[in-house]
C-alpha cells in the first residue's frame, strides 16, 4: 500500500470531500534506517506504511510505530502526530520541547499535511475524539469501536443506549410524589395519607424541639433545614404494628419509621442508584436536590422497568440461595452478566462496582450458610486487594479476612473460617497464593491482637510487611459487626502516624520496582534474529503502579475511609496532591488497564488474564495502550520526584 487506506481509522470516518482534501495534500517519504524526520517535516501527520519509527525524547526511546509489514495483520498501520509536545510531566526535569522520529529500519511514510488535518477534525467530531491530545477522548472512541465490532454497525446504537441509560440522571426516571407526616402524627394518619395518594410510603419528618409540633406537613418545604434527616414509613412497617398489637390511631409514626436513610442527589447516575440499592437492599431512595432538600422518591421497580437491567435480578437469587448448589447458579449468571456487560460496551468502572456488590452478597450468604447467628454478630468479615477496592472483574485469588471481638471464642472458628475459603474455591474463587485468607491465622484474630500486628507491620521488618499493610488497607466490609472494621480503620491511622518518618518513602519505592516502563517499548519491536516474548504483563506495568502508588499518597494524607482507586483519587484531589485533569487522566489509564485485561480474561483461558501481546491489537488499542503505559511512567516519575526515591 503506497497510498492512504481510508477503511482504517482514524480516516474511515471522513466524509467523501475530507478525503478528496486528504488525499490532495499526501505524500510518500522514505526513511533510511537511522535517519531521522528534518525540523521542517514537524508540521505534518504520519502514517507508518512499511518499517518501523522509534519516537525519541533526548537519549531516551519513548515508543515505537510500527507499519503493515511488522503487526502482523491487515489494517492496523500506526500514525502518530509530530507536533504534539513531550508532557514535562514524564521527567520534568528534561526541558526538551520536541520529540525525535527516526527510523530502526528503511521506512515508507504517508506524510499529511497538519493544518489539513486540523480544519478536518474542527467539523468532524469521530477524528477529532481520535486525535485528541487527551486521553479520556481517544479512550471514549476506542470503547465505541469495541461496541461496534462485538455487536456489528446495525445494533451499535441500541448498544450505546444500554451505557447511556446507565449514565443518565436519576430525574429521567419518574419519581414518586412526596407526601411528608410528623414524627409524632399516628400510624392511622399515615396510612390515611398512603391511601389518598396511593402510595406504600410516606417521609416522616423529626420536629424542631423549639417548634410546635404539626401532626401534618403537606408541604414539604415548610421545614427549610436540611431533608437528610428525614425518615420513612411503609405499608410493611404499619403491618409490623398491626401484628405487635399496637393501636394505629395512638400509636406515633417515630416508633416505626426508619430514619437514617440511604438518599441520592438529583445528578446522581442510575448506574449510582442501582448500585445502592443492591447493596444496602432497599426499595426507594428520596432524591435530594443541590439545597438537600427531597424533590421525589424513586421506586426500584420504576428504575428496573426504565432501565430493563438484570443485575438486580441476580441478587435476588443470592438473597434466596438456600444452599451451595444454588448459591452456585448465581455465581454462574454474575460470569454471563460480566459477558454481556463487555459485549454491551459497558463501562469497566461500571460493571466492576456492580460486580463487587454482587460478590459481596454471595460472601455474605456463604458466610451464614457456614456459621451461626451468635459467630456473625461477634466477627466482622471483610475482602482485601481489588475485590475491596472494587476494581476485581473476573474471579482470580481471593483475600479476605475475619476480624473477632475481642473476648469472644468460639471452638469451631478455625473451621469454618477454613469451609468459608474452601468453598469460596469450589465456586469458582481461587485460593490466594499468599495465603491472605481467614484460615491464615494472622488474618483470623481478635481485634486487639490484629491492631497489635498492624503495628508491627508499620515498622516494615519483613519484606511481606508491606504487601500485608497493602491488604489491610483496602479492606471492606462484607457482614457482621462492621464497627470492629471502623476501629482497624481508626488504628491503622494512630500506627500511621507513630510510625517512622521514612515508612511512606519506603512503602512507595513498591511501586516503582514491578514494571519497567522505561523499556516496554522494545515489545513492540522483536530483536531481529532474536524472537523474544513480546507480551506486556498489564498488572505489573499497568495496574500495579497506578494502584499502589495512589494507595500510597491516599496513606499520608490520613485517607482511610475509602478504598477504591477511584475515590482516593477524588480525596487526594481535595488534599491538592493532583488537579481535577490529572486525576481524571490517571483513573481513565487505570480504567484502560482493566478493560484490556477483562478483554483477555474473556477471550483466553489465562485465569490470571495480564499478558496481552500488542501485535495482536489494532492501531487504535495500540495507541491508547501506549498512551496509558506513558501516563503511567510519568506518575511513576512523579512519586519518585515526590518521595525523593531518585537519590536511594
Amino acid at each position: 500500500m503506497t497510498q492512504l487506506d481510508f477503511t482504517q481509522p482514524p480516516f474511515d470516518v471522513l466524509s467523501n470531500d475530507e478525503r478528496s482534501s486528504v488525499k490532495k495534500h499526501t505524500q510518500v517519504i522514505y526513511l533510511a534506517q537511522n535517519e531521522c524526520l528534518a525540523d521542517k517535516d514537524f508540521i505534518y501527520f504520519y502514517v507508518v506504511l512499511k518499517g518501523q519509527i522509534e519516537q525519541r525524547l533526548g537519549d531516551e526511546r519513548v515508543t515505537t510505530y510500527l507499519g503493515n509489514n511488522l503487526t502482523e495483520q491487515l489494517n492496523s498501520n500506526d500514525w502518530f502526530d509530530s507536533r504534539r509536545t513531550p508532557d514535562l510531566s514524564i521527567d520534568p526535569q528534561k526541558q526538551l520541547n520536541r520529540y525525535q522520529f527516526c527510523a530502526l529500519e528503511d521506512s515508507l511514510l504517508l506524510q499529511i499535511d497538519g493544518t489539513t488535518i486540523d480544519k478536518i477534525a474542527a467539523q468532524n467530531h469521530l477524528v477529532r475524539q481520535l486525535l485528541s491530545d487527551t486521553l479520556s477522548e481517544r479512550l471514549k472512541s476506542l470503547k465505541s469501536r469495541r461496541q461496534t465490532q462485538h455487536t456489528g454497525a446495525s445494533s451499535y446504537t441500541a448498544q450505546q443506549e444500554v451505557q447511556q441509560i446507565l449514565l443518565q440522571p436519576v430525574t429521567d426516571i419518574t419519581l414518586l410524589p412526596i407526601h411528608i407526616v410528623d414524627a409524632h402524627s399516628s400510624l392511622y394518619q399515615a396510612a390515611r395519607t398512603m391511601t389518598d395518594a396511593s402510595l406504600k410510603h410516606v417521609l416522616v419528618r423529626l420536629p424542631k424541639q423549639t417548634e410546635p409540633i404539626d401532626k401534618t406537613l403537606s408541604d414539604p418545604l415548610a421545614n427549610q433545614g436540611s431533608d437528610r434527616s428525614l425518615g420513612m414509613l411503609s405499608d410493611h412497617d404499619i403491618c409490623r404494628a398491626v401484628s405487635d398489637q399496637r393501636d394505629p390511631a395512638t400509636t406515633p409514626c417515630l416508633h416505626y419509621a426508619s430514619f437514617d436513610l440511604h438518599t441520592i442527589n438529583a445528578d446522581s447516575e442510575i448506574g449510582d442508584a442501582l448500585l445502592t440499592m443492591t447493596r444496602y437492599r432497599i426499595h426507594r431512595l428520596p432524591v435530594l436536590d443541590s439545597n438537600d432538600k427531597v424533590i421525589g422518591v424513586l421506586a426500584q421497580n420504576d428504575m428496573l422497568a426504565y432501565v430493563s437491567h438484570h443485575s438486580q435480578l441476580i441478587s435476588m437469587e443470592i438473597e434466596q440461595a438456600r444452599d451451595m448448589a444454588s448459591l452456585d447458579k448465581a455465581v454462574t449468571l454474575i460470569g454471563r452478566y460480566i459477558r454481556a456487560q463487555q459485549q454491551n460496551g459497558v463501562r469497566v468502572g461500571v460493571v466492576s462496582r456492580m460486580v463487587q456488590q454482587l460478590n459481596a452478597q454471595v460472601f455474605t450468604k456463604l458466610w451464614q450458610l457456614i456459621v451461626p447467628k451468635e459467630v456473625i454478630e461477634n466477627t466482622c468479615v471483610i475482602v482485601m486487594g481489588s475485590e475491596g477496592r472494587g476494581e476485581q472483574i473476573m474471579r482470580t485469588d481471593q483475600d479476605n479476612a475475619l476480624i473477632i471481638r475481642d473476648g469472644y471464642i468460639h471452638p469451631d472458628l478455625d473451621k469454618f473460617a477454613d469451609t468459608f475459603n474452601q468453598q469460596l474455591s469450589i465456586l469458582g474463587y481461587p485460593l490466594c497464593d499468599g495465603h491472605i485468607m481467614m484460615n491464615n491465622p494472622i488474618w483470623r484474630q481478635e481485634l486487639k491482637s490484629f491492631k497489635a500486628q498492624i503495628s508491627l507491620w508499620f515498622k516494615n521488618t519483613d519484606p511481606m510487611h508491606s504487601v500485608y499493610l497493602s491488604s489491610i488497607l483496602d479492606g471492606e466490609y462484607i457482614c457482621g459487626d462492621k464497627d470492629l472494621l471502623t476501629q482497624i480503620r481508626a488504628h491503622l491511622q494512630i500506627a500511621h502516624q507513630r510510625s517512622e518518618p521514612m515508612f511512606v518513602r519506603q512503602f512507595a519505592r513498591v511501586a516503582l520496582q514491578f514494571g519497567d516502563t522505561g523499556q516496554w517499548w522494545q515489545k513492540f519491536a522483536p530483536l531481529i534474529g532474536k524472537p523474544t516474548r513480546r507480551d506486556i504483563d498489564l498488572k505489573k506495568s499497568g495496574l500495579f503502579p497506578l494502584v499502589h502508588g495512589i494507595r500510597t499518597l491516599a496513606l499520608e494524607h490520613d485517607i482511610f475511609e475509602v478504598t477504591s482507586t477511584k475515590e482516593r483519587l477524588k480525596a487526594l484531589v481535595a488534599a491538592r496532591m493532583f488537579n481535577k485533569e490529572r486525576a481524571e487522566t490517571l483513573a481513565e489509564a487505570l480504567e484502560f488497564f482493566m478493560a484490556q485485561r477483562l478483554a483477555v480474561a474473556l477471550s483466553t483461558d489465562d485465569k490470571y488474564a495480564r499478558q496481552v501481546d500488542p501485535i495482536t491489537l489494532s492501531a487504535l488499542e495500540r495507541d491508547a495502550l501506549k498512551e496509558c503505559l506513558a501516563v503511567v511512567k510519568s506518575f511513576k516519575n512523579q512519586l519518585s520526584h515526590h518521595y525523593h526515591l531518585e537519590i536511594g
